[in-house]
């Protein structure tokens, strides 16, 4: 399998996003089946599995990390905060929110779920824009710092705040959607992800299964 650099990490150029096993297109597949699905990707040479705190509510870092604890060194894994739910009186909800004890909480859980002393690539999920990127990213680069996390990310921002994040930590990779669907990355993304040496890992590249015969049932 061809393998690519996203910071310090080669991985295979084709990684697992996992959302799909306990998250958002139709009906989960079973417990059984989301094993067998992580441990066939893991022997097909996958070495870059994603999650987040938000998919399934944490259902699927949960899910990952009982499955793929045993094979920790095998592969890198990334994980997302600063978007997950939150409990309230009439249940669980999507919540943004990039202040610094926000980020940290998200992270401290994540680890716990993943069962993992460290997340090689953490990204902010959504820029909480009531809140300076610079104050988000300074927190997690002190996760970097007390080693529960190697190096940083970003998810769905624009160039202009890419760079102002760079600027306070070095920012090894941007996960933005760049499908048949979606070319913005092409405006000013993938150059400021050249300009500052950071990895582009486009998400949803084969448009969500609408290039195959059996589309998913999107949930809106």
């Amino acid at each position: 399998m061809q393998t690519r650099r996203i910071g310090p990490f080669t991985v295979s150029a084709i990684g697992l996003g996992c959302m799909n096993l306990s998250h958002a297109y139709a009906t989960p597949p079973t417990a059984e089946a989301a094993e067998a699905l992580l441990l066939q990707a893991l022997d097909a040479g996958v070495t870059l599995f994603d999650t987040a705190a938000l998919y399934g509510f944490g259902a699927n870092e949960t899910l990952v990390g009982r499955v793929l604890k045993p094979h920790r060194h095998k592969f890198t894994l990334c994980s997302k905060g600063g978007l997950a739910g939150v409990q309230f009186d009439d249940g669980v909800k999507r919540v943004i929110d990039g202040r610094p004890q926000a980020i940290r909480r998200n992270c401290e859980d994540s680890l716990r779920r993943l069962q993992t002393d460290v997340i090689d690539l953490y990204y902010l999920h959504r820029w909480h824009k009531a809140v300076p990127i610079e104050e988000s990213v300074g927190e997690m680069a002190r996760l970097v710092q007390e080693g529960k996390v190697r190096a940083l990310g970003l998810s769905e921002v624009s160039a202009t705040t890419l760079r102002r994040a760079h600027a306070e930590h070095p920012i090894a990779a941007v996960q933005t959607e760049y499908s048949l669907w979606t070319r913005n990355p092409e405006i000013a993304v993938l150059d400021a992800c050249r300009d500052i040496g950071a990895a582009f890992v486009a998400f949803s590249p084969v448009a969500r299964g609408y290039l195959t015969n059996k589309p998913p049932d999107v949930a809106t």
